[in-house]
């Protein structure tokens, strides 16, 4: 390869890896041609941006990168595939659900960028899985702003019915 298409390559993944908020870096090297095109599609359905690209052109991509991925050059190694998110935990629950129907079961976890944060090692995708999107999370949080209120509305409605059953059952005797 020319050293102009590298420097082109790695010029097209640095804005790709900019354009995104969050990526994981997965092993999906053992996936037959059936799979890998099941996987493309899964991917593409989600909005995730699936990428299969050489480790060194990776890297000096990241390297290139104004935020600082050094945590993530010791995952650089075999086959690497890039998955590119802007929902933090939508690669995650992919990753886990295709490696449970995989025969391979692949792809695995090596690494991901997640919320500003490094996760390293297969271990971390039950973690990576839980992690709440932005959304899941502003619902959550105007759901318990609105809970004191309901609960106050409705203690006024009943007391108020309350206060006019005693005041009623007084003025009978």
């Amino acid at each position: 390869m020319k050293k102009e298409d590298k420097s082109a390559i790695i010029k097209q993944l640095e804005s790709t890896i900019q354009s995104y908020a969050h990526f994981y870096l997965a092993d999906i090297a053992g996936l037959n041609a059936a799979e890998t095109s099941n996987l493309r599609r899964t991917c593409n359905k989600q909005d995730i941006k699936l990428l299969v690209v050489k480790n060194t052109l990776l890297r000096t991509a990241l390297e290139n990168s104004t935020a600082d991925y050094s945590e993530l050059y010791g995952t650089l190694k075999g086959a690497t595939s890039v998955m590119l998110s802007n929902s933090g935990n939508a690669p995650a629950k992919l990753i886990r659900d295709f490696s449970k129907a995989s025969k391979s079961k692949k792809p695995l976890l090596k690494a991901a960028y997640v919320e500003e944060s490094f996760y390293i090692g297969e271990n971390q995708l039950e973690a990576l899985v839980s992690i709440k999107s932005k959304n899941e999370l502003i619902g959550e949080i105007i759901g318990l702003l609105q809970s004191p209120a309901k609960n106050v509305v409705s203690a006024l409605q009943s007391g108020g019915s309350t206060i006019h059953g005693v005041l009623k059952t007084l003025s009978e005797r």
